[in-house]
């Protein structure tokens, strides 16, 4: 950002599909679309123009991403100066948008549904988390940081670009801590319960933000004996203690599973049992002795990572539901969420009433959710609506 070019931007001329995409709100344009390449390195900002050459916003250019364009704003250079200030204000304007969200950890940038394609940063108290899942934001990566210190007056603001996602790119993956001091541990609370992660070690930013609403919810309407089959760090389980019995908590992840006992630990909550283990397996064993549960919670890691994901990871779902809905007393609780974002919320719903219909079990749905209000769908870009979470009653 301190290496902004001077004078107008270089221009790319896309196919007339590709600027169609544009004027009807899609944010992107791929590498088949581009007609004529800019005279530029990747990562900087350009003109985009149709065929006939008429502007059609500008955007940020990727010289090796199957993914070209991502756009910035629909004004031509002549009426929008895309430069550092550009891309403070708009950092500035998505922060204020959270104004209202109390929470302590939750997300002040979400990408193309915030206007900043391929940046995403999450606040967790004085301690900033931040991704580049563009080329263009990752060159400038150092400076947005200094930014977002002076705009939220954080003491620590750490990298974690090791997703596959920068594979996709073609940008290496890394993790650093980009501005404050080395230790990456904090502690933060959601709703009732204390948590403490590691910002730059554990998975996503350290924790998964974007199921906050989703974790509290369910402690809203949760009862009597609970499941939580993918604990994490026990965003779920820790919220369904106060009104539940007991709540078995599963995390396969070894890492995982000893910070979901900690965190139980740290909660003062004897009514949790946090135990490493393989969920299809425990699921399966379960149901086998006979164990009945009043609510059950489903929040598997994502399962559809291929092109050919969707339908593998569907079957997975299924079998998934099927077993939980086999281990739910009538009247109980169903939470079952997908992050899969190749998997489609008419999909998902698909699948669950495949799945009452094996255990010849009807079913109320009670509430089709999505991520939390920090981490906002962009209208005309269906990828963003990744997160699905259904509330279900078996009868």
């Amino acid at each position: 950002m301190s290496s902004e070019r001077v004078g107008p931007p270089p221009t790319v001329r896309v196919s007339a599909d590709g600027a169609r995409a544009l004027r009807h709100l899609r944010p992107w344009v791929w590498r088949k679309d581009i007609l004529e390449p800019p005279d530029a390195p990747g990562g900087s900002v350009v003109a985009v123009a149709d065929p006939r050459g008429q502007p059609a916003g500008q955007a940020l250019w990727a010289a090796r991403s199957p993914l070209a364009l991502r756009l910035l704003t629909r004004r031509p250079p002549s009426e929008e100066r895309v430069d550092t200030g550009w891309f403070r204000a708009r950092m500035e304007a998505s922060i204020a948008r959270r104004a209202l969200i109390g929470r302590e950890a939750l997300r002040l940038v979400h990408g193309e549904s915030d206007g900043l394609p391929g940046l995403f940063v999450d606040r967790y108290r004085d301690r900033l988390v931040l991704q580049t899942l563009a080329e263009g934001m990752d060159a400038r990566k150092e400076a947005l940081a200094a930014a977002l210190v002076e705009l939220t007056g954080a003491v620590q603001v750490v990298c974690r670009d090791d997703g596959s996602g920068r594979d996709f790119e073609q940008v290496p993956r890394e993790s650093r801590v980009l501005v404050g001091a080395a230790d990456t541990e904090v502690e933060w609370r959601e709703g009732e319960s204390l948590f403490r992660t590691d910002l730059l070690r554990d998975m996503k930013t350290g924790a998964f933000l974007d199921q906050a609403e989703n974790h509290l919810r369910a402690g809203e309407l949760g009862r009597g004996r609970a499941l939580d089959a993918f604990s994490y760090h026990g965003g779920f389980a820790l919220a369904l203690a106060p009104r539940c019995e007991s709540v078995l908590a599963l995390e396969q992840d070894p890492v995982a599973a000893a910070r979901l006992a900690e965190n139980v630990r740290r909660n003062g909550r004897r009514n949790v049992e946090a135990r490493e283990a393989n969920a299809f397996d425990v699921l399966h064993q379960l149901d086998r002795e006979g164990e009945r549960f009043d609510t059950v919670v489903l929040d598997p890691p994502g399962l559809a990572k291929r092109k050919e994901g969707p339908r593998t990871a569907l079957r997975a779902y299924r079998e998934l539901n099927v077993r939980a809905l086999r281990l739910l007393r009538p009247g109980g609780l169903l939470v079952t969420c997908s992050c899969s974002g190749k998997v489609k919320p008419p999909d998902f719903e698909e699948m669950l009433l495949g799945a009452a219909d094996d255990v010849r079990r009807p079913i109320q749905i009670l509430e089709r959710r999505g991520p939390a209000a920090d981490h906002p769908v962009l209208g005309g870009l269906p990828e963003t609506e990744y997160l699905k979470a259904f509330f279900i009653r078996p009868l």
